[in-house]
């Protein structure tokens, strides 16, 4: 069942489009991770998402209505999260979150006192009074505690230190999966986005470069290690799966974004005969997201993978 679904979504702003065409699906009970270069056009289409920008043209559908539509009804469904969301200061956690409550028909008070323990919160301390991470983590507080069924996540981590990061993220694995909620986090932190998310997409210039889950996307992109005659040279042109490629003498290194397991080094060996090793090594989410996006800087590219 999908959660979010967009077809040919477009956002204009004047002539620029920070969203062109985007067809997204983020399915029930996923962690969808929604990565891209600044300005690819991520915290634009959760504003449209959210029904915080009208979508110049195309559509996107959240918990099954129109995102112009959604109302009370909905919202009620949906926890947002922004870095630059603004919250009373001059109250109390405990007041901020008794101020919050009546909105929500489903606010459930003891779940909400388990996650101010469980966030180490103090209800009596002035919100103006906290650091810029424990003012998220109340804020997080105040979207989780009516248990709604989407999470939305806009740069969470930006400014936390280390230890408030770590909070935050195993805070969000621990009640995802004790309530089946549905996340959907933007975020340039992609070693901590790494630990949470079970799909990606990847955004650039407002087009969908690609969407899968991401132990797919960690099993075909794998970092190539060849050695072969100095005298041999490369096919030209390349194949288009081969990103980052360096030949230095005898040694080529590239990523292969296509990789399997037998058939890569089949294919390697009778595209460049005569190579005396291959060797292939495992990535990082960041590392993927790196060289994509020095990719993405050629011309040409954007398009979906």
């Amino acid at each position: 069942m999908s959660v979010i679904e967009t077809r040919k979504l477009t956002r204009r702003f004047g002539p620029k489009e920070a969203v062109a065409g985007l067809d997204l699906t983020v399915e029930s009970g996923s962690i969808f991770a929604l990565l891209g270069p600044n300005g690819a056009g991520k915290t634009t289409t959760l504003k449209t998402l959210m029904n915080i920008l009208d979508p110049t043209s195309g559509e996107a559908r959240v918990l099954g209505v129109d995102s112009p539509r959604l109302g009370p009804r909905e919202f009620a469904q949906i926890g947002y999260v922004s870095e630059n969301q603004e919250i009373p200061h001059w109250m109390k956690v405990g007041e901020f979150l008794d101020y919050c409550k009546p909105f929500y028909p489903t606010w459930d008070g003891a779940f909400a006192s388990r996650l101010l323990k469980q966030f180490a919160l103090d209800p009596s301390q002035k919100l103006k009074s906290l650091s810029r991470g424990t003012k998220m983590k109340a804020a997080l507080v105040s979207s989780l505690a009516y248990r709604p069924k989407l999470l939305v996540l806009d740069e969470p981590f930006s400014g936390l230190d280390p230890l408030i990061r770590e909070e935050f993220i195993q805070g969000i694995l621990e009640l995802t999966d004790q309530e089946q909620w549905t996340v959907l986090i933007s975020s340039h932190d992609v070693d901590e986005v790494e630990k949470l998310a079970d799909w990606v997409g990847v955004l650039n210039e407002g087009r969908l470069f690609l969407s899968e889950p991401l132990d797919r996307l960690q099993g075909r992109f794998k970092k190539m290690a060849v050695r072969l005659p100095e005298s041999m040279a490369l096919p030209d042109p390349l194949p288009p799966s081969w990103l980052g490629t360096v030949r230095e003498g005898a040694a080529l290194q590239f990523v292969e974004s296509a990789f399997e397991e037998e058939a890569t080094e089949k294919g390697l060996r009778k595209l460049l005969p005569g190579c005396q090793s291959v060797s292939a090594t495992p990535l990082s989410l960041r590392e993927i997201f790196v060289i994509l996006a020095r990719d993405f800087r050629l011309p040409g590219k954007g398009g979906k993978s």
